[in-house]
């Protein structure tokens, strides 16, 4: 009986020895990343799917091993713009942050994920970013969208375009 005690409590630690090692190695995997995603156009599946990607990112990595960041110009935009904002800004042709959009937006900076929005598109487009775009403030403008793609990538930033 002992003899059996014992060897259920082996195996119960090697298995649990295993399982840190397994935990271990996941977390060497990957390392720090930082990455910055590029979003230019205006397709909502592409989107959704995009945001998807940055999830699954995140679930990979671990948000606390992630320093990502999303830039959105031109089209992209859409991703961030009210859908009753569209009527008033004709250079648009979709208005993605629905309540299912904006719910994966704001989960994904809960996350510590940033949205960079390009001033240069504000401007140009004549975009009122307190009533036209979801969750959007000042700190969030960067004065070009590509022009921070490129300082980004500068930096170390991994660039990805989904």
């Amino acid at each position: 009986m002992k003899q059996l005690n014992m060897q259920i409590i082996s195996a119960f630690f090697m298995g649990l020895c295993l399982l840190m090692t397994a935990t271990v190695h996941a977390d060497d995997r990957y390392g720090k990343q930082k990455v910055v995603y590029h979003i230019n156009y205006d397709d909502p599946k592409t989107q959704a799917s995009a945001l998807g990607n940055i999830q699954n990112h995140i679930n990979a990595v671990g948000a606390e091993n992630l320093d990502l960041k999303v830039v959105l110009h031109g089209n992209g935009l859409s991703l961030l713009l009210d859908p009753d904002a569209l009527a008033n800004l004709p250079k648009f042709k979709n208005a993605n942050a629905n309540e299912t959009m904006t719910a994966k937006i704001d989960n994904l900076k809960s996350q510590g994920v940033s949205f960079n929005v390009c001033e240069n598109t504000v401007k140009g487009r004549k975009v009122n970013i307190e009533t036209d775009l979801h969750n959007v403030d000042k700190k969030d403008l960067v004065p070009s969208g590509v022009a921070e793609l490129a300082r980004l990538q500068g930096m170390g930033y991994s660039y990805i375009k989904p």
